[in-house]
């Protein structure tokens, strides 16, 4: 196990490199950057013409000297090489690249290019938002999934197997964020009623609430943002359950139980219920990071919650690049870790399970 570990752990740099090198290609070949964004605001441009492509991308005359930024015609070429400078531009690509990679191996994310604080603090300062949402749809989803997916495995081929079925694969294909969007048209001010907050994980006066009272408010923001989530969440947790249970229920060790005299409540609880839950338990450290880091980008927008979702959405929108490339190494770390985790909790609730070995 050990030389599993060390290989899959050697295996994260160059899977990490490639995951940022791709994306550092992108960005070289989208319109828009930085220093552009700079040059827009002193010509007093519109971000979307300017983002629309047309007869500024071609090179204009900076200074009479040429210039390869759209709009920068009229401005002093010194002026343009400090902007460079000041985002770092002035080197070659392939030099970026290194320098970044290798401040990112050392957990320097720099600091924000519009924002004025490191990439770092700006992450922790939005997290709580995005863990208050992942944790929740997590506890939302199994708390169903896991109950609903026993039921179907007992009551298949039933009508309630049949008919909850078609709810999961219905709930599964509706996008959170039209649902969300019609919940805000229904409950948040919309053309009915006015029952839920539309802005923010708190009220303004959070702090003057008593501790029930901030309870209270903190899951009346949570409502509508979880009920949009969670429609399509335990879709996944729900059919896997079901799967297990039926495959348990099917070998010789639950026929012997029933033999015993055992009723069906003892043998699906007693026996099936442990070996059926390996699975179910063993991808919870991926269920949660995929909660976590996935899904939340639309809802953090409609909902005016302000998380790393919608700070990946504005970094991307403003082309600020140290927030857009350190959270992407972040999530990609934190990502292949947490498989490496779920990989080994397998094999510590299943010794059955051995990556070592293979069949020749």
């Amino acid at each position: 196990m050990g030389a599993y570990i060390l290989r899959r752990l050697l295996l994260m740099i160059p899977t990490i490199v490639g995951i940022m090198a791709i994306s550092f290609l992108v960005v070289q070949f989208a319109p828009g950057g930085p220093v552009e964004q700079i040059i827009a605001q002193i010509q007093g441009q519109d971000t979307g013409d300017r983002l629309s492509g047309g007869s500024n991308d071609l090179a204009v005359q900076g200074g009479g000297e040429e210039s390869r930024y759209r709009g920068a015609q009229g401005l002093d070429p010194e002026f343009i090489k400090k902007l460079e400078q000041q985002f770092g531009f002035d080197k070659p690509p392939l030099t970026r690249f290194v320098d970044m990679m290798w401040n990112y191996i050392r957990f320097d994310f720099g600091e924000s290019f519009f924002r004025n604080t490191s990439v770092l603090d700006l992450i922790i300062d939005k997290m709580p938002v995005s863990i208050s949402l992942g944790f929740w749809i997590l506890i939302v989803s199994y708390v169903i999934s896991i109950p609903l997916g026993i039921r179907k495995a007992v009551k298949d081929g039933s009508s309630f197997d049949v008919w909850t079925s078609g709810v999961i694969i219905i709930g599964y294909a509706v996008p959170s964020f039209l649902f969300g969007i019609l919940l805000i048209v229904l409950f948040a001010g919309g053309s009915f009623f006015d029952w839920f907050p539309l802005r923010g994980l708190v009220s303004d006066n959070f702090a003057e609430l008593s501790w029930w009272e901030k309870i209270i408010d903190y899951f009346w923001h949570l409502t509508l943002p979880l009920i949009a989530m969670s429609l399509s969440a335990f879709a996944t947790t729900t059919l896997l359950t079901k799967n297990s249970f039926i495959d348990e229920i099917k070998k010789q060790y639950v026929t012997t139980a029933r033999a015993k005299g055992l009723n069906e409540r003892q043998v699906l609880y007693g026996h099936v219920f442990r070996n059926a839950m390996l699975i179910v338990i063993a991808g919870f450290p991926g269920a949660f990071i995929s909660a976590f880091f996935t899904g939340s980008l639309l809802i953090e927008n409609i909902f005016s919650l302000d998380g790393l979702g919608r700070l990946g959405y504005l970094s991307i929108i403003n082309r600020d690049y140290p927030i857009v490339f350190g959270t992407l190494y972040i999530f990609s770390l934190i990502g292949l870790v947490v498989n490496l985790i779920s990989d080994l909790i397998y094999t510590w609730i299943d010794p059955r399970i051995d990556f070592e070995r293979r069949d020749v």
